[in-house]
């Protein structure tokens, strides 16, 4: 009989022992329930602003690479133009089309011959003096009868 109160003692600890620990887990669910409650929207606030900063580092690199890829392809705009204008100018060259730096030359040139013609009409209209007896002798005089000078 010895043995079976010994048997009931130890069988009533396990289950004492099992009970117990049921509590345990019981109560540190709750526990961590009530941790999270109060300590969740802590948490929530600090998962916002690693957020926002991962954000902002993710931004600043997208533009910092926007702005390469921009020069990149302004420069590569800026040959291509380059190429465009060579090819051109040249095909202009080979049909005699002249360019604009021979327009402004020719110009210019145009411009100073026009200032020397007004320039002989101006003094070609001046009043001349009357020419003397002599002068008008010589000029009525044919070339071929003109004798020379001695």
């Amino acid at each position: 009989m010895a043995k079976k109160l010994k048997g009931r003692a130890e069988e009533g600890s396990v289950t004492q022992l099992m009970m117990d620990s049921a509590q345990q887990i019981w109560l540190a669910g709750l526990g961590a329930l009530g941790k999270s409650r109060a300590e969740g929207s802590k948490l929530f606030d600090s998962l916002v602003k690693e957020g926002q900063a991962v954000q902002a580092r993710a931004s600043k690199a997208a533009n910092a690479q926007m702005s390469q890829i921009s020069k990149t392809a302004s420069g590569t705009w800026d040959k291509l133009e380059e190429v465009f204008e060579r090819r051109v100018s040249k095909s202009l060259h080979k049909l005699g089309v002249p360019t604009h730096g021979e327009i402004e030359a020719l110009n210019k040139h145009v411009n100073k011959l026009n200032a020397s013609v007004q320039a002989l009409l101006v003094s070609s209209k001046a009043p001349r003096k009357a020419p003397t007896k002599r002068a008008a002798a010589k000029a009525s005089k044919p070339a071929s009868s003109a004798t020379p000078p001695a």
